[in-house]
C-alpha cells in the first residue's frame, strides 16, 4: 500500500510540518505530527507511520498542487478556465485515478484558502529535495506546463516562476531553456536536451546519454517520486529521446 492508500485508510502520523504538513492535515482529515510534538512521543504507538519514502512522495505531492494553487491565484481570484486547466493537468498529463484525483483537489482547495503564500510552500519542498537536482527540474517542468496551458504567462505568474527558480538554486540559463521548450519550432528540441544550437555533435550525444541516465523513471521514482507522477517522468524520458531523434535527423548525426 502506498502513501495516499494510507493517508485515506486510516490514522497516521506523519512528521512533516509546516504549510505543506499543515495542508496535508485539512486535506486528508489528519493533524500533521511535528517532530517535537510531547503528546506524539507518548502516543506513537496508535499511528500506523508513513516511511520516509513515503514521507517524502506525500511532499512532493502536497507541494505540486499547492503551488499550483497559489499560481491559480496570483491575480486574486480562481477563474473557471485556470481550474479546468489543473483538472486537464490531472487527467490528461497525470492520469490520475478517482482517489488521486479527489485527494490533489482537496489538496488545491485547502492551498488556495492557506494565509502561506507561494513561496513558502515552495521553501519548504526545497529544503526536502534540495539534493536532488532531476526532482526539483520535475517540479519546474510541472509548473511551467500548467502555466503555459492556456497559451502563455501572465506577469504574476512568471514572478511567482522566478520565485521559485531562486528559492531552488535553479541557474537563469536553466529557467530559459525551460522556458523556451514550450515555444516552437526546433529550438525547443535544443531546450529539452539542455543544449545551445551552437554546440557540437560530440557534445550534443554526451549531453543525450547524460539525461537518459538521469531521467530514467526507474531511478526518478526511486528518489521520493510519487507513483501518480511515474507517468510524467516517463513523459520527458520519452520527450528527451525524441529531441535528440529530431536533432539528429536535422543535423544527420549517424
Amino acid at each position: 500500500m502506498g502513501w495516499l492508500g494510507k493517508m485515506v485508510g486510516g490514522t497516521i502520523g506523519f512528521m512533516i510540518g509546516g504549510p505543506i504538513g499543515a495542508v496535508a492535515g485539512a486535506a486528508f482529515g489528519h493533524t500533521f505530527v511535528d517532530k517535537k510534538s510531547q503528546e506524539y512521543l507518548l502516543n506513537e504507538s496508535i499511528y500506523q507511520r508513513l516511511s520516509y519514502g513515503e514521507e517524502a512522495q506525500l511532499t512532493f505531492f502536497v507541494a505540486v498542487f499547492s503551488m499550483l494553487a497559489k499560481i491559480a491565484k496570483a491575480d486574486g481570484r480562481v477563474s473557471e478556465k485556470e481550474i479546468e486547466l489543473i483538472d486537464s493537468f490531472m487527467l490528461n498529463e497525470l492520469h490520475l485515478d478517482a482517489q488521486s484525483r479527489e485527494s490533489a483537489i482537496n489538496i488545491f482547495r485547502q492551498a488556495i484558502n492557506s494565509s502561506e503564500n507561494f513561496e513558502a510552500f515552495a521553501s519548504q519542498f526545497y529544503r526536502t529535495f534540495s539534493g536532488q537536482p532531476r526532482i526539483i527540474d520535475l517540479m519546474m517542468d510541472i509548473l511551467f506546463r500548467v502555466s503555459f496551458a492556456d497559451g502563455g504567462i501572465t506577469f504574476e505568474e512568471e514572478r511567482m516562476l522566478l520565485s521559485a527558480a531562486r528559492i531552488f538554486n535553479y541557474s537563469p540559463t536553466d529557467y530559459a531553456m525551460l522556458k523556451s521548450k514550450y515555444s516552437k519550432g526546433s529550438k525547443r528540441f535544443y531546450a529539452v536536451l539542455r543544449c545551445d544550437e551552437s554546440a557540437s555533435d560530440e557534445e550534443i550525444k554526451k549531453q543525450y546519454r547524460k539525461l537518459v541516465t538521469e531521467y530514467h523513471p526507474d531511478k526518478i521514482a526511486s528518489k521520493g517520486l510519487p507513483e501518480e507522477f511515474v507517468k510524467f517522468a516517463n513523459d520527458k524520458f520519452r520527450e528527451i529521446q525524441e529531441a535528440y531523434n529530431n536533432i539528429k535527423k536535422e543535423r544527420k548525426i549517424t
